[in-house]
């Protein structure tokens, strides 16, 4: 006798918007790596849905975007609950303090199971000490059944800034997939199409990530040339990747030529093929201001790179400085650099870094353990009945 088959549940994933990150990076992984036996999903952006769809590997995935503008998005709130209404999800996820803005309405929809993640800090809100933010994050603290923080010290701002009660805060910091980052093959070729640069003559030192202001790749820039400029061992074969777009290219560009290394620097734009340029790198760098948990890092660090990244966030949780690492503070240029000379003058150390940092990201960061968390904070006791989900095909929906 055949057993009817279990509903699955379906999960609201609300973000501002779904283009390229660290965040949208999980979320994909999430999507894509659930059980779809157990599982459907729904994206709800309150802005555009972008290049991140691409990602999204599973065919019955429903995307919505709203086209939000500037401010709060309680101008929409008829129409999100009314699309509430009509999904009935079983489980709500929130991304980030502007997709907690619709807390109130999942609360009048009667979702039964709310998980709101912080996956990092913004420019104006650097260390979690903008006041506006942080008496929002108050005022929606009790709407979540659950809130997972992405490194421990967004765990301990949720806890003892915004009082959310301890049993209700999760740490899940983010996951890598170790078998699509991994070292470099003996023998591998090294070429990376575009790259102007030749792995193994050229020392190459790359960051990957949105050309952003929090992510600060003007300091990067601005050490690289001092660490060229500085007669060092190997500074001459120094080359730079800068790998994302952004509306700071063309501010970054501009930086290269003042400082004269725009020959030494390729710009490589968005690309598909992270994994691949990462194993042609010689070191990796994360200049950032501010970070949650940073996917890129771990990536690199999984890819066996030495890794120099600033003390920001939840960096130094993955990064133990001078052991599979190395650490500097922010926006030190001077600093920066000689950890980049560091790297370059020592490649048996470098080597003995990056060996160790994939071994960490192997023993307390495999994306498996990540997803199977995620998997038990989305299951609630019972999955409520509701009609199938209707996918849309071609554009994003907008209702």
């Amino acid at each position: 006798m055949n057993r009817p088959a279990t509903p699955r549940l379906r999960v609201l994933h609300v973000v501002h918007g779904f283009g390229i990150g660290g965040l949208e990076n999980m979320l994909v992984q999430l999507i894509n790596r659930l059980p779809a036996d157990e599982f459907e999903h729904v994206v709800l952006a309150l802005t555009t849905i972008g290049a991140s769809r691409a990602r999204v590997s599973r065919p019955d995935v429903r995307f919505v975007a709203l086209d939000k503008p500037l401010g709060h998005a309680w101008r929409l709130y008829p129409r999100i609950l009314r699309l509430l209404r009509e999904l009935r999800p079983d489980v709500a996820h929130t991304c980030n303090l502007a997709a907690l803005e619709i807390a109130p309405l999942l609360r009048l929809a009667g979702v039964a199971r709310y998980v709101h993640a912080e996956h990092g800090w913004e420019m104006a809100d650097r260390a979690g000490d903008n006041a506006r933010a942080r008496w929002l994050r108050r005022l929606y603290r009790w709407f979540p059944h659950q809130q997972v923080a992405v490194s421990a010290e967004i765990r301990d701002y949720l806890l003892h800034e915004i009082g959310v009660p301890a049993a209700k805060v999760t740490l899940i910091p983010n996951g890598v997939d170790l078998d699509a980052f991994a070292p470099r093959r003996v023998g591998e070729a090294l070429v990376v199409p575009g790259c102007p640069f030749e792995p193994g003559r050229h020392w190459l030192v790359g960051t990957v990530g949105r050309l952003a202001a929090e992510k600060n790749q003007a300091s990067l820039v601005r050490a690289f040339a001092r660490a060229v400029k500085s007669g060092a061992p190997r500074a001459a074969d120094m080359r730079l990747a800068l790998v994302g777009e952004g509306a700071l290219r063309d501010e970054l560009e501009a930086l290269l030529r003042r400082e004269g290394v725009r020959e030494l620097a390729w710009l490589a734009g968005g690309r598909d093929d992270v994994a691949a340029i990462l194993r042609a790198l010689d070191c990796f760098a994360l200049p950032s201001w501010v970070e949650g948990t940073s996917c890129t890092l771990q990536e690199a660090m999984a890819t066996g790179l030495p890794v120099v990244a600033t003390a920001v966030g939840g960096t130094p949780q993955l990064v133990r400085d001078g052991d599979d690492g190395l650490l500097v503070p922010p926006d030190d240029d001077a600093a920066l650099a000689a950890a980049l000379l560091a790297c370059a003058a020592d490649p048996d150390r470098a080597k003995a870094m990056g060996a160790r940092a994939r071994e960490r990201m192997r023993c307390d960061f495999d994306i498996a353990v990540a997803i199977e968390r995620y998997r038990a904070l989305f299951s609630p006791d019972e999955a409520s009945p509701r009609s199938p989900l209707a996918v849309g095909e071609g554009q994003n929906e907008r209702p």
